[in-house]
């Protein structure tokens, strides 16, 4: 008798074993394709490797959408994020000093003035913490850098600020900080807040220099895009006709793919590269008109990984070149940046003339396309407007809440 229930036990686990090789087959079948395509696309040259859009991404115009990742995922997302999502401020340090409000919301700071000023305007702001999904710790780096202050009494001030903070307050024990954030633009907050270990670690950093091999931490802190607004002309629209020039750079020489970039092509008679900005002298906004006639401008990272030039790139429609390696883009997690943008390595920047003219006109119309959809995504508004910077970051954080669990 017993031997019949063993013989059973054996034919099932055959039976499951045959199912699962078929349904291992079956996925195996299933991605071949895409395997070869990858394995096509390494084996080929350096433009293809980029993975420029294709002609699909022409021929959808009327979806906005398709500059995202997931567009069904992310409107579900926003819309319950415009429902649901609240943020506390805490209301403690003295706004005349280094808290509560920045300085100015123009030059290169102006997204870290934007973002305390909107925040304040929008719904997500709640006066009750008990209703919070997350903690705004509302120190301004931008305003410890305006009065003078060395970066040795600014980490004092903050580790201060924020231990405070900890002890007035139990919400930050609950999680150990983890649904806490703060929000600094350029490399300032980044040196003033780097020693105050605890806070780097545990709470999310909105950064605008967000370079993932010197501490910043992908899917846990949030890159904010550095946008130097207002903007000196209007938006570049349906203007392929009007875009002569290969591609286009102008800055100063301060960190090593700039200084490689001017070397390699500043003499260059089919890109427009100069190891200067273009004086003033020379005519009024002649270095913004540039952009409205250049097809590609060339991004490299300056002192940080960041570079306003990249909103500026988009505002002006001029596809953007990104050459700076451990940049963690605005917005990654939302845009796919390959539909709007080309992304090299710096050590390719020899081959960056190259790239650019192996762009097909089908291509580069796919991508200016894209680019134009995303241009909202990078301006900011006082007070804010749907899917403007500001309502891109507070998606970003809204991400982040959903790992948070203290009730």
């Amino acid at each position: 008798m017993a031997f019949f229930p063993k013989s059973s036990a054996v034919q099932n686990t055959c039976f499951i074993t045959f199912l699962a090789f078929l349904l291992l087959l079956f996925l195996i079948l299933l991605n071949f394709p895409a395997l070869h395509t990858r394995s096509f696309q390494q084996a080929g040259s350096l433009s293809t490797s980029i993975q420029l859009p294709e002609k699909s991404a022409l021929d959808n115009d009327h979806e906005p959408e398709s500059v995202f990742h997931s567009p069904d995922v992310f409107e579900l997302n926003y819309k319950e994020m415009i429902k649901r999502f609240k943020v506390y401020i805490y209301p403690d340090g003295d706004p005349n000093t280094f808290f509560q409000t920045p300085r100015k919301l123009t030059g290169k700071y102006a997204s870290e003035g934007y973002f305390f000023q909107n925040i304040r305007e929008s719904f997500f702001h709640t006066h009750d913490p008990k209703e919070a999904d997350m903690f705004f710790i509302p120190l301004s780096c931008h305003k410890m850098r305006g009065k003078g202050t060395s970066y040795e009494k600014m980490a004092l001030i903050v580790r201060g600020y924020v231990e405070m903070l900890i002890q007035k307050y139990p919400f930050w024990n609950r999680t150990l900080g983890a649904d806490h954030f703060f929000v600094t633009c350029h490399d300032v907050g980044v040196r003033a807040t780097e020693n105050v270990t605890f806070l780097v670690k545990n709470s999310i950093r909105v950064v605008c220099s967000p370079s993932y091999n010197v501490g910043f931490i992908p899917h846990k802190d949030v890159a904010l895009p550095q946008i130097l607004q207002p903007f000196a002309l209007p938006r570049g629209g349906d203007d392929i006709e009007n875009r002569t020039i290969l591609g286009f750079w102008a800055g100063h020489r301060n960190s090593r793919i700039r200084v490689v970039l001017a070397r390699l092509w500043e003499n260059d008679t089919v890109l427009s590269i100069s190891n200067n900005r273009i004086s003033r002298a020379t005519g009024q906004l002649v270095y913004q008109k540039q952009f409205y006639r250049s097809k590609f401008c060339v991004c490299p990272g300056g002192s940080q990984v960041n570079s306003a030039r990249i909103a500026d790139s988009i505002h002006y429609a001029c596809v953007p070149v990104i050459l700076s390696d451990y940049y963690d883009l605005p917005f990654s997690d939302i845009l796919d940046w390959r539909k709007f943008s080309i992304i090299l390595r710096e050590e390719d920047v020899g081959n960056l003339k190259t790239v650019l003219q192996e762009v097909t006109d089908e291509q580069y119309k796919a991508l200016h396309c894209n680019l134009r959809r995303v241009q909202r995504h990078f301006e900011w508004h006082t007070p804010p407007i749907k899917y403007d910077a500001f309502h891109m970051v507070m998606y970003e954080l809204w991400l982040r809440h959903h790992t948070v669990k203290y009730r």
